[in-house]
């Protein structure tokens, strides 16, 4: 098992934070669109704990993925994408990153503005990261929600790309992201462009 990035495909670490975070984004979403149904009650708070607990877990393994990213190489971009097909690669995986760290961090920060301070899955109370604003809280409540639209939007541009790497293109693009042996091509060595990475 390979533990560590290489040029043609990435390291174990790297897949498991990989699909523990898109497990955990379904997870969210799905006990974010279940608090917003439920009516006021202990069921709808236990729902949005939860919801706030998962969202920080998701920050510290998006925290974690970022610097081991940085400590790794990453696989380089195919040899075959197109000019945009290679820009929207680099800003799909840049988005994602940043929507990562940015949707638990509002949502942390709407928390606080209505005066409801976070817990880790009462293990642990994170501090408030501002005062309590009803003007603030409204706003993240806006903020966030954009956030959560903007997620989806990359997420199926992403999967889409990878969809069509794997039954168009026929590359090694979604393989290399899962686990198992790597294919004869990756093997026999690096042929894409080595100016850029995929993840």
């Amino acid at each position: 098992m390979q533990f560590r990035n290489t040029s043609v495909r990435w390291g174990a670490v790297s897949q498991l934070l990989h699909w523990l975070i898109v497990a955990l984004i379904a997870v969210q979403v799905t006990l974010g669109l279940i608090g917003l149904e439920l009516p006021l009650g202990m069921e709808k708070l236990a729902t949005l704990a939860r919801h706030k607990s998962l969202g920080i877990t998701i920050l510290a393994l998006a925290t974690i993925r970022l610097l081991w990213r940085w400590m790794n190489p990453a696989p380089a971009l195919p040899g075959n994408l197109a000019p945009i097909e290679r820009f929207l690669a680099r800003f799909t995986h840049a988005g994602l990153y940043v929507l990562l760290f940015a949707l638990p961090l509002t949502g942390w920060i709407m928390s606080s503005a209505r005066g409801f301070a976070v817990s880790w899955f009462n293990l642990a109370q994170l501090p408030n990261l501002v005062s309590k604003s009803d003007t603030l809280y409204h706003a993240m409540i806006e903020v966030h929600a954009a956030l959560a639209i903007a997620l989806g939007l990359i997420l199926a541009l992403h999967v889409a790309g990878a969809l069509k790497h794997h039954f168009v293109l026929k590359d090694d693009t979604l393989r290399r992201m899962l686990p198992g042996r790597a294919s004869a091509a990756a093997r026999s060595g690096p042929t894409a462009d080595s100016s850029g990475s995929s993840r």
